[in-house]
């Protein structure tokens, strides 16, 4: 449970640190890229991938283009809807992408339904409806645009990336050496995209980029760990990883960043736990 926590906690403080260094003053697409070197270089020391012996022809090359494109994207997505929605808001549609994620499985792949991933299914879908609903409630009309826009966009990314990374093992790519192409094809395509914005480099986003990095990398290196140890309870993980990031991210937006928790917040936050407790049961 340990693992799982501390998984957990580095989920969250990614989320903290791109809300905190967007408010300094830090530019988020620098540090995004940064992160993507770091998070590749342990990569390559921790999960060892056989990088040299990778098959020109049989590796699915466009797939992971279109992996480095939509990740440094999707993060970008994100943290603009830290700024914009909050980080209570974003963690939970964060967390409630895996009810796409299991449609396309529906649709995509024909695995097959029973009554408690549907219920999960149909409680995920109501709750990011409340939580798009808490969020017009603003003020600002212009931010409650893009609080929406933002949210919908964390929500179906993150689907998205787990569509892709599921379509890639099924095709039979080792996991660390598509891991490790992601990382560079990302690194690579949001430095190109930095170069063309003519972007004025500054040293500190390159050690917040870092930091971020790290807290990227403990993230999926220990969530994979926790799947390793109890991979005979999967529902464990799954659960526990999604509830403990949906609890410490309402208790950061509480306590660190001072947000309101109004009743649409409330009865979508009650919801979407209930829905990720059904589809861990359904595992």
């Amino acid at each position: 449970m340990e693992l799982i926590f501390s998984a957990a906690l580095c989920s969250v403080l990614v989320s903290i640190l791109l809300k905190i260094a967007k408010n300094k003053g830090y530019d988020t697409l620098q540090m995004i890229a940064w992160n993507y070197v770091i998070a590749s270089i342990l990569s390559y020391f921790w999960f060892k991938p056989d990088l040299a012996h990778i098959s020109i022809l049989n590796t699915p090359w466009w797939l992971i283009i279109v992996l480095g494109v939509v990740l440094p994207s999707i993060f970008l997505c994100l943290a603009k809807s830290l700024q914009t929605a909050g980080i209570l808001k974003t963690e939970l549609a964060q967390r409630l992408s895996v009810v796409l994620s299991l449609l396309a499985a529906y649709f995509l792949f024909q695995e097959q339904f029973n009554p408690l991933k549907m219920v999960g299914t149909i409680l995920g879908v109501v709750a990011v409806l409340f939580i798009v609903l808490s969020q017009k409630q603003s003020v600002e009309h212009t931010v409650e645009q893009k609080g929406v826009f933002f949210l919908l966009s964390v929500w179906i990314g993150y689907a998205l990336v787990d569509i892709l990374l599921k379509y890639t093992t099924s095709l039979g790519l080792q996991f660390a050496v598509t891991l490790n192409l992601m990382f560079i094809a990302a690194f690579i395509f949001t430095i190109f995209y930095l170069v063309l914005k003519k972007t004025q480099w500054q040293s500190k986003n390159v050690v917040a980029g870092v930091a971020l990095g790290l807290l990227n990398f403990a993230n999926i290196t220990l969530y994979v760990k926790a799947h390793m140890l109890l991979k005979d309870s999967p529902a464990i993980v799954f659960a526990g990883m999604n509830i403990l990031v949906v609890l410490l991210g309402v208790a950061a937006g509480l306590i660190v960043f001072k947000e309101k928790l109004k009743l649409f917040n409330l009865v979508g936050l009650f919801l979407g736990l209930i829905g990720v407790i059904c589809l861990a049961l359904a595992i």
